[in-house]
């Protein structure tokens, strides 16, 4: 068989796609397993909480950050689904993970909650320890624990909020 220069070329970019994709931990694989605990011993509207304790509750937790315009589009059915599911179990985590520097300024995210009317819980993961725990990659990200504190279902980025809220519904109604 003879290789051209340019099947070569396209064959040592696919072993390299290959053997990249091989070693970088991807957040989807987290399903299935045990949910971190969040690392931060700072949090706004509640007092750090191991995931332990929130067996029986079904868990999202929501990496995000106040500058990012897609974590503001997804800010609405978060908010809308911590109102509507709470009652029947649901805990929302707000992990605060700053992209840019006056992100990082603990006055400015209160000041986003306050304006923004979030009363659920908000870790503060300034050094991306939770971040890192989770091998989370994105702005927004979401995952569900389910109320044995196993992840069930990630989403990552805007849209998918009816197969989210269906999700979310599925957990709660499960023993």
């Amino acid at each position: 068989m003879k290789f051209t220069k340019r099947t070569s070329v396209l064959l040592g970019l696919l072993l390299t796609v290959a053997a990249v994709s091989a070693f970088v931990p991807r957040a989807q694989g987290r399903v299935g397993m045990s949910a971190p605990d969040i690392a931060s011993q700072t949090w706004l509207n509640s007092e750090p909480t191991p995931m332990a304790e929130f067996k029986g509750k079904v868990v999202l937790v929501e990496f995000w950050t106040f500058g990012c315009y897609n974590c503001r589009n997804v800010e609405p059915y978060v908010k809308d689904w911590h109102k509507k599911y709470a009652g029947q179990g649901l805990v929302v985590i707000g992990v605060h993970s700053p992209e840019f520097n006056y992100e990082k300024d603990i006055q400015n995210v209160k000041r986003y909650l306050r304006d923004h009317d979030i009363s659920y819980a908000v870790a503060i993961d300034n050094d991306f320890v939770t971040w890192d725990r989770y091998g989370n990659r994105y702005w927004p990200a979401m995952y569900l624990i389910d109320k044995q504190g196993i992840i069930r279902y990630t989403r990552f980025g805007e849209g998918g909020y009816f197969q989210t809220e269906r999700q979310i519904e599925a957990l709660l109604a499960e023993r």
